[in-house]
């Protein structure tokens, strides 16, 4: 079965959206960062920098729409530091993408990534690398911001989750360099770091400022509740990007594809087992906040003021998933050349502030 022909299931996401009310302060500065930082061609003046994309493709990717979907508490401040932060990962994805993997540059790879690692500091005032492309010009512009007393600890697990993110690169280039498909019960752990879905749970920390109480935050069930909260991320990804990934950039890192060969069945087959996969990672996250998770506050005399931050950070967690969703399902990014997949949504541009997306059941 050839790529074109394999139809897209619609997930099922039962939390509604909700939009940030700076949606349309975001969206009139969305494109002055990443002029400045060299990711986006078209401006006024000619630049010796070399582009990441075109400004139909930047439009294309709606990413102002996917942080007020994803993250609607936020205050103005916040949203703009995730916005750039998101455009920073789609800035490295493409880059990579259209650098190395469609080379198959390894070697280029692993030494774009090396330098990478020497903008991600832990400390205020070290010195970085003198930036030589958008992607590092962004990194660095980016960890110039990260460093009010606040965002200590947050800028510390961020800079983990980035390091896993942009390792994750070269492994994905590895494997598809020797025809290597990953192992089902390997990818679902490498999927968290190669989605930067290790970032998620700092970015909901940030846009609602709670945190998951101290006391059960290495639980084992705080550890699933996270798992499963990452892994509906990058697994519903695979399916919204296989043709993007799979027959545009011949990419084996694919949960479709992983399914396909490790069951031994048809891409249309993989794409329906991908879903169920995808769907039992949300339900599990709903069983344990709402089965398992009470149970653990009480066991852990998690007290009143410490509930409520976590009830918070909770409602921030279901919109981000719900937020993804909407964006995976209507950014043209996702949508083939030849039209939007069967069964998806061809817009979610005119979703106003306030108002609920409906959701897949």
């Amino acid at each position: 079965m050839t790529v074109q022909a394999v139809k897209l299931p619609i997930l099922r996401m039962p939390y509604p959206v909700r939009v940030n009310p700076y949606l349309l302060a975001l969206r009139e500065e969305t494109e002055t960062w990443a002029r400045e930082m060299g990711m986006l061609d078209g401006g006024e003046r000619p630049s010796h920098r070399r582009a990441i994309w075109t400004l139909s493709q930047f439009h294309d990717m709606a990413v102002d729409q996917l942080t007020a979907w994803a993250l609607p508490d936020a205050s103005l401040a916040d949203l703009r530091l995730n916005h750039r932060f998101n455009l920073w990962a789609l800035a490295w994805d493409d880059h990579f993408a259209s650098a190395f993997k469609r080379t198959g540059d390894l070697a280029g790879a692993q030494a774009f990534t090396a330098r990478l690692h020497a903008f991600l500091q832990q400390e205020p005032g070290a010195r970085l690398p003198e930036p030589t492309n958008a992607v590092e010009r962004g990194m660095a512009d980016l960890q110039q911001r990260l460093f009010p007393p606040r965002l200590t600890h947050w800028r510390h697990g961020l800079n983990r989750a980035l390091a896993k993110y942009i390792d994750a690169g070269v492994q994905e280039l590895a494997n598809s360099r020797a025809g290597r498909v990953p192992d089902l019960i390997e990818y679902s752990q490498f999927r968290r770091e190669s989605f930067a879905a290790y970032t998620a749970p700092y970015s909901v920390e940030l846009s609602t400022g709670a945190r998951i109480p101290e006391k059960i935050r290495h639980s084992r069930t705080v550890r699933a509740l996270l798992d499963a909260f990452m892994d509906y991320m990058g697994l519903a990804n695979d399916i919204a990007s296989y043709q993007r990934e799979v027959h545009d950039e011949h990419d084996v890192n694919n949960l479709v594809m992983v399914l396909e060969t490790s069951l031994g069945i048809t891409a249309q087959e993989a794409m329906h087992a991908a879903a169920d996969l995808v769907t039992a990672r949300l339900r599990h996250f709903e069983h344990l906040t709402q089965s398992e998770l009470p149970q653990l506050i009480q066991r852990a005399g998690v007290n009143r003021r410490e509930r409520i931050e976590l009830k918070v950070w909770l409602r921030g967690a279901r919109s981000f998933l719900s937020g993804l969703h909407a964006w995976y399902t209507g950014a043209p990014r996702y949508a083939p050349a030849d039209g939007p997949f069967p069964g998806q949504r061809t817009s979610t541009a005119s979703v106003p502030a306030g108002k609920r997306y409906p959701s897949a059941s």
